[in-house]
């Protein structure tokens, strides 16, 4: 590492924390030779995620393309922009942890509408007609009717088991859906 000022090579670590949102830590280095004061970051590297597209082009992996998508896809929709942030973040997370440098972007697209379809039918219909390349009305209603069909939580692939919240006395507690 070189002081920025004078280019000297022999400087010292005064302070280390780690940044406020904790992906860096942020070291303060003083120069020994002009004694001036500088910040450094030091990140992690990570290694690029390729996603392959149906032509077989690849690109890298960019959040904010897949963030703007949702963004689209959400407009006007209950859904907050933290959600689709978070969404977007658990999906890298996810892609990452197969540790493969290259993922089918169908893959990518699978996952969106899966969480999407869990969280607002709107939303997915709207990404589902983009990613889909719906060629005409049939094909949309096609999916429409298998939304109103299988409402999120009723299909097999996706239902999960719940326990059911009892009061005090053991009996079962009424749904609260949050209206």
């Amino acid at each position: 590492m070189k002081c920025p000022f004078c280019g000297e090579t022999d400087i010292k670590v005064v302070d280390s924390r780690d940044s406020e949102t904790g992906e860096a830590i942020r070291r303060r280095r003083e120069c020994l030779a002009c004694s001036k004061r500088f910040t450094t970051y030091e990140r992690v590297e990570v290694p690029p995620l390729y996603v392959v597209k149906k032509d077989g082009r690849r690109e890298e992996f960019n959040r904010a393309k897949l963030l703007s998508g949702l963004v689209v896809a959400a407009k006007k929709t209950r859904l907050a922009p933290a959600n689709l942030e978070q969404m977007v973040a658990d999906i890298e997370n996810a892609l990452r942890s197969q540790n493969l440098s290259e993922v089918p972007s169908r893959e990518v697209g699978a996952m969106v509408m899966a969480r999407l379809r869990e969280i607002d039918e709107i939303a997915y219909i709207r990404f589902a007609s983009v990613y889909r390349s719906f060629k005409d009305a049939q094909e949309m209603r096609a999916t429409i009717e298998d939304v109103l069909a299988h409402p999120p939580g009723t299909r097999p692939d996706t239902a999960r088991r719940q326990r059911k919240r009892r009061d005090t006395e053991g009996r079962e507690l009424p749904l609260d859906l949050g209206k």
